[in-house]
């Protein structure tokens, strides 16, 4: 291939040359959204990470199938084996079906991925939607020796299988780390060790979301849920699991053990896992109640928001950052992603405004540019750097329109083709109109017009209307800037 993507596989804890097990084929799964909240910025970052993946797999010519859950049952209080579901319980103090809860926030989910420029999966199931293959799984378990029933309920046996297997491989925990970390919960007396966790789990008369198998009327365990729907639909070994890096301990590692207790060996080849967005460096999340809803970004509503910021900004600003780096939130941070943006937009849309010339000036090599962004995609997703050579391509456009250099046919194509494959393509990136009714193309008309005005005045040296026309842009909050070709200008904020 003409591309080698090398990525850090989470597992091994290094980077390692990306081969599919059925190249030109990609099985990818990821860990998507638990539907009883509006998202935030921490559902934004593994959206925009793995959709970044899910493009640059598919521009490098793979057929990827993208599966990314929704977890819509098992997904418990304190994200344990015990207490109440947490959709049953949003339902119950609603007075609501729990499936509606699911599908109001599922359907504001997706509305937020679409305004972020998030493609949609390949695959999208859901884990109530999949029951029966949960229980076949435990079954399995269960027949390997590996799991135990217990006043109902289903646990696997961790220490059992850490005498096989090496239970902790992906987090880089050891059973006793397990155990002493392992709190002390209600229900912990069916369990024969602390760290063993619930495969399938006995309802009380209370809970709403309940589902007949051979052990009790219940529900599966969360981790469940991901191992038997990534088998169904990927097969039992596939290429790329992923999610955010909060999920490495127990929910993947519990995802390897059921995997190897099911059926013999590892499941997945590559993990990925993104880090986390912060706010004063503390993690962002609903649990910790410091979380920013993505529409209260769009709206500026937030008390902790300074203005509004638009789908396009909250992207760019994730992808100013590695993937694997933690994500610090500020209003500076966001402002200067907004400004950042706004360069690149402006030099994406002066492309069109250059015309060639019979040659590149001296020490522009596009080609070298296009390398550059290669390389730097193709060395685990580094968007940052992708960034830093779109940005030289910038100013090499500014340049240009200012008339200090040129460009030739070629490479203007070139610079042109680049742009759009990383800042559209692959990063995903798009420009953004205020209004979609007209209204804004026919303000720009008018701006265009008027400077047009202008410049027929100083053709004419009527200085007194030239200047009557600039002043009363620029006092509008107009930047404007003659060119030789004409004119360029802008609306500051």
């Amino acid at each position: 291939m003409e591309h080698q993507l090398t990525i850090y596989n989470t597992l091994d804890r290094k980077k390692e040359l990306f081969v599919p097990l059925h190249a030109p084929h990609v099985g990818m799964y990821v860990c998507g959204p638990t539907v009883y909240g509006d998202a935030h910025l921490g559902h934004a970052r593994p959206a925009i990470t793995f959709d970044v993946l899910f493009r640059y797999l598919t521009h490098l010519g793979y057929k990827v199938r993208y599966v990314r859950n929704i977890t819509d049952v098992g997904h418990l209080e304190h994200d344990a084996d015990e207490g109440e579901d947490k959709i049953a319980k949003k339902a119950r103090l609603e007075e609501l079906e729990p499936m509606e809860v699911v599908q109001h926030y599922l359907n504001r989910y997706h509305k937020a991925m679409e305004a972020l420029n998030v493609l949609p999966p390949s695959i999208e199931p859901h884990a109530s939607g999949h029951i029966i293959e949960q229980i076949e799984l435990v079954r399995k378990i269960l027949d390997a020796g590996y799991a135990y029933e217990s006043e109902g309920s289903v646990y696997f046996d961790v220490a059992k299988y850490n005498k096989d297997h090496h239970y902790g491989k992906l987090s880089g925990r050891n059973l006793d780390d397990v155990l002493n970390t392992t709190r002390e919960l209600d229900g912990q007396s069916e369990k024969r060790n602390p760290a063993d966790f619930a495969l399938w789990k006995k309802a009380q008369p209370e809970h709403i979301m309940r589902w007949p198998s051979p052990w009790s009327d219940g529900f599966p365990g969360w981790h469940a849920e991901c191992t038997a729907m990534g088998r169904k639909y990927l097969g039992e070994h596939f290429d790329i699991h992923g999610g955010g890096m909060d999920l490495v301990f127990p929910h993947h590692e519990c995802e390897i053990a059921q995997s190897v207790a099911s059926q013999g060996d590892d499941m997945v080849r590559y993990w990925m896992h993104n880090n986390m967005i912060t706010i004063n460096g503390t993690k962002m999340g609903k649990s910790l109640g410091n979380f920013i809803t993505l529409d209260e970004f769009f709206n500026g509503s937030h008390k902790l928001l300074s203005q509004a910021y638009t789908p396009m900004t909250i992207r760019f600003f994730i992808l100013q950052a590695h993937y694997r780096s933690t994500v610090d939130f500020s209003n500076e941070a966001l402002q200067a992603a907004e400004k950042g943006l706004q360069r690149l937009m402006e030099a994406v849309s002066a492309l069109e405004k250059i015309a060639p010339a019979s040659a590149s000036s001296a020490g522009i090599d596009v080609k070298e540019l296009r390398a550059k962004c290669d390389e730097a995609m193709n060395d685990d997703l580094n968007t940052p750097m992708v960034i830093a050579q779109l940005f030289e391509g910038a100013r090499i456009i500014n340049n240009v329109i200012a008339g200090n250099a040129t460009l030739s046919a070629d490479d203007l194509k070139a610079l042109k083709e680049t742009f759009h494959l990383f800042c559209f393509d692959i990063m995903g990136l798009r420009e953004e109109k205020g209004s979609s009714d007209g209204r804004e193309a026919a303000y720009g008309k008018v701006v265009d017009m008027l400077l047009q005005q202008r410049m027929k005045a100083k053709a004419n040296k009527d200085w007194a209307t030239s200047d009557e026309i600039r002043n009363t842009l620029t006092a509008l909050g107009f930047e404007i800037k003659d060119t030789k070709d004409g004119f360029e200008w802008k609306l500051n904020k």
